[in-house]
C-alpha cells in the first residue's frame, strides 16, 4: 500500500514515516509541506492513500488540497490526520472528498486500521470525531450557512464589519444582515458572545 504524507511540520512527517516504516504492507512514496507540492507529488507518485493535515501554512489549506487531490485523474483516498476536531473542520473535510478523519493523538494501531479502511474506500472516523458527528445529528440546532461560518471566523480574528465586507467581497449592509441571522441562531446579542458560543459548540476554532 503506497502512502503520501502532507504536513507542514517536518518532525511530524518524520514521526509518521517512522511509524509506518514498521508496517510490512505500507510504504511512504512521497511527502509534501505545501498544497502545490502535494498535488504535484501525488499526481506523479499515484499513492493509494494520502495522509492530509488541515493546516499547511501559506497557500491552500488541507481541505482545499483534498478537493484538488480528489479531482486528479487517478485520485487516491484522502485520510485527514490532524489535531483539529471542530464540526466545521470535519464537515468541510468530508465535503471536500476525504474518506476519513483521524486525530493525531490516536494510538498507532488505530491509525494503521484507519489507513487500511481508507484504502478500501471505507469511511473512517476517530471515536471523538464520530461522537461529535452523532451529537450534531441528534441535536443539530439551527444550521449556520458556510457564509455565516466565514463571518464568525473573521469575527474571532477581531475583524470589524468593514474588514469582513472587504475580505468576503460583500457590502457592510450584507455583513450586518448575516450577523443578525447568526445572533438569532446562536441565541446571543453581541459579537463576543457569538464567537464564544461558536467555539464552545465546535463550529469554529480560535
Amino acid at each position: 500500500m503506497k502512502l503520501f504524507l502532507v504536513d507542514d511540520h517536518p518532525v511530524v512527517r518524520a514521526g509518521i514515516a517512522a511509524l509506518v516504516g514498521g508496517e510490512p504492507d505500507m510504504e511512504i512514496v512521497g511527502e509534501a509541506a505545501t498544497s502545490h507540492d502535494a498535488v504535484r507529488g501525488i499526481a506523479l507518485r499515484e499513492p493509494d492513500v494520502v495522509l492530509m493535515d488541515l493546516q499547511l501554512g501559506e497557500g491552500p489549506d488541507g481541505v482545499e488540497t483534498t478537493r484538488l487531490v480528489r479531482a486528479l485523474p487517478h485520485a487516491p483516498q484522502v485520510l485527514v490526520l490532524t489535531t483539529y476536531e471542530t464540526d466545521a473542520d470535519i464537515v468541510r473535510a468530508i465535503d471536500a472528498g476525504a474518506t476519513g478523519y483521524v486525530l493525531k493523538a490516536c494510538p498507532p494501531d488505530e491509525l494503521f486500521q484507519a489507513i487500511k479502511a481508507a484504502a478500501r474506500g471505507e469511511t473512517v472516523l476517530s471515536p471523538k470525531v464520530a461522537t461529535r458527528m452523532m451529537r450534531r445529528m441528534r441535536d443539530p440546532g439551527p444550521a449556520l450557512t458556510p457564509r455565516e461560518i466565514e463571518i464568525l471566523e473573521l469575527l474571532a480574528k477581531g475583524a470589524g464589519n468593514k474588514e469582513i465586507a472587504r475580505a468576503l467581497f460583500i457590502t457592510e449592509a450584507t455583513v450586518k444582515t448575516h450577523l443578525v441571522h447568526v445572533y438569532g441562531k446562536l441565541g446571543v446579542d453581541t459579537r463576543t458572545a457569538a464567537v464564544t458560543v461558536a467555539v464552545e459548540r465546535g463550529l469554529i476554532r480560535l
